[in-house]
């Protein structure tokens, strides 16, 4: 199945996935920033690269691996990818951190980089996630407006917040050391893993139905 660690830039998603995947058996872990980032990129070029990389996660399932995978694709884009539905199982968790937090990191990342507008905006996007997570009716034109034409929004666009499908793990790390923040990534993995087998995974194959 597919493990999702979703978020803004610099919530801690890369560093927690390879922690918590070395602790656990048949699991490959990528970064959507693994393959060049073009200047240009944009909401299309996120989107049709979603899609690339639920191939990836199509190929592993075939061999039996699930593939936790991080990026700041939201579960509305995940679910909306045309192979989506062919997945045997979806999990997304939000990792999350404060917004200073986050300012702090991306200066000393990327020293000198980023202007007070482009800080502004990774906030934004981190506040916008933090509402997408719980209600599938937020701002959703966020996402779909002049997005990629492949996409299949209708999917969820006229579900509720209630809706058991619409599920996504939320991960504060603002006050949380690491050690422990990897505990609960690895116990997330474990739980829906259980959940998937037993059968009770809202968005097992079927879901789109």
């Amino acid at each position: 199945m597919l493990f999702k660690l979703t978020g803004s830039s610099c919530s801690g998603k890369t560093t927690l996935a390879y922690a918590a995947a070395d602790r656990l058996r048949k699991i490959a872990v990528h970064d959507f920033d693994e393959m060049s980032v073009p200047e240009d990129a944009d909401r299309r070029w996120r989107q049709r690269m979603t899609e690339m990389w639920l191939h990836r996660a199509l190929e592993y399932q075939e061999r039996g691996i699930d593939l936790l995978f991080t990026g700041q694709s939201p579960l509305g884009e995940v679910l909306a990818a045309p192979s989506a539905p062919l997945l045997d199982g979806i999990a997304v968790c939000l990792v999350d951190v404060a917004d200073e937090i986050r300012r702090t990191r991306l200066a000393n990342r990327d020293p000198g980089r980023w202007d007070t507008q482009a800080v502004d905006a990774f906030l934004g996007w981190a506040e916008w996630h933090r509402k997408h997570a719980l209600d599938p009716r937020h701002r959703p034109h966020v996402i779909v407006d002049d997005g990629w034409p492949e996409m299949a929004w209708h999917r969820w666009t006229g579900w509720n917040a209630d809706d058991p499908r619409w599920c996504t793990q939320l991960l504060d790390t603002t006050h949380r050391p690491v050690p422990d923040s990897v505990d609960q990534v690895e116990q997330w993995i474990t739980e829906q893993r259980r959940v998937h087998r037993a059968g009770r995974l809202a968005l097992s194959q079927g879901w789109a139905s």
